[in-house]
């Protein structure tokens, strides 16, 4: 067990202000593992998007609300069901409440991975959002040769780039903000597309008149203006529907007054998560799926993004805008909310 009795946290109080707070150090129960972080990465929509409202409608009585879900340490102590991961085993962290901004988080066995011995663990804390990204690609089946756009460049987006473009994808990459367009083209996309400058028809001319085979949402809110553009740029079948396939992850939404007509007969699918088994606790601690049902599992999205960040083929380190100790992370996180222009990734080293 850690010698440390109490850990710091980053959290946000009622009127959408950052705070460290200080809690006892959680003991690991059966399916658990203690980790003492080595780095963490701050995710800027799900966990800042209700920063503003929360700033605009104060609510000074709220509990402050603990926040992280992407990290990377070493084992400090193992729970019941554990034996695999041992002390000193240096691991990929994930989950809600669990893989907090914190010196130490107790999280279940199948939310955490080994690191690979040539992976950072500022690289291994990116595992939750590439994990993310890559169910993102498998749900928009992303395929050799074929045209893909990902619309919202923060993380997830910025990592399906590089994901569709090891796929073998022609990939074209859209967002309003030059910076991100930018680490886009680094990443690999063919094509970087602002929004207000007539998208469709440079889609057109780069996809040589086919159209578009797939599409990413990378972004959360309104998209209705997206879905729009994106149906314009979709395949266009003999009978005049647009066809393709559009994954959506990260909360977006949108309307249509004459749904489906709108969007012809695109499949739209909903990428939920990093993939299958989060959120399920008897699997999180430790129960399996039979892997001839369940091949690509949350836990196994992590290891192979992982892995192929280890070889090199994807890119984590030039996504990162701030590298900050954990007392220092308000100045990191108020960056992402306040400056998305120059903020990205944000990495806490506790």
């Amino acid at each position: 067990m850690s010698k440390a009795k109490v850990r710091r946290v980053a959290a946000i109080d009622g009127s959408g202000q950052f705070i460290l707070i200080e809690e006892e150090v959680p003991s690991p129960r059966p399916g658990q593992v203690l980790v003492r972080h080595e780095a963490t990465l701050i995710s800027p929509g799900t966990e800042l998007g209700a920063v503003p409202r929360m700033r605009e409608n104060p609510n000074p009585e709220a509990k402050p609300r603990r926040f992280g879900y992407s990290s990377a340490g070493v084992v400090e102590a193992v729970g019941e069901g554990c034996d695999d991961m041992p002390v000193g085993l240096e691991v990929a962290c994930m989950g809600g409440g669990y893989a907090l901004h914190s010196d130490y988080g107790v999280i279940p066995r199948n939310l955490m991975v080994p690191k690979p011995d040539d992976l950072s663990f500022e690289g291994a804390a990116f595992a939750h959002l590439a994990a993310t990204a890559m169910q993102a690609v498998r749900r928009a089946d992303v395929r050799i040769g074929e045209n893909a756009l990902i619309v919202g460049l923060g993380i997830v987006g910025q990592i399906a780039v590089q994901l569709a473009r090891t796929a073998g994808a022609h990939v074209a990459a859209m967002d309003f903000l030059p910076m991100r367009r930018e680490l886009a083209e680094r990443g690999g996309a063919d094509l970087v597309l602002d929004p207000s400058e007539d998208p469709v028809a440079a889609v057109k001319e780069f996809t040589r008149g086919y159209g578009l085979d797939c599409a990413i949402i990378a972004f959360g809110g309104d998209a209705t203006g997206t879905v729009q553009q994106i149906a314009q740029m979709m395949k266009l079948a003999p009978d005049g529907h647009r066809m393709g396939r559009l994954a959506i992850v990260g909360g977006a939404d949108f309307q249509s007054k004459s749904w489906p007509v709108a969007v012809g007969n695109m499949d739209i699918r909903p990428s939920s998560r990093p993939g299958p088994g989060y959120h399920d606790e008897a699997w999180e601690h430790g129960r399996d799926y039979p892997p001839v049902f369940v091949q690509w599992t949350t836990r196994r999205q992590m290891e192979e993004t992982l892995r192929l960040a280890a070889e090199g083929r994807l890119q984590f380190e030039m996504l990162i805008t701030h590298r900050l100790p954990l007392d220092g992370f308000a100045e990191g996180a108020e960056a992402l909310v306040t400056a998305p222009a120059t903020a990205l990734g944000v990495i806490l080293n506790p």
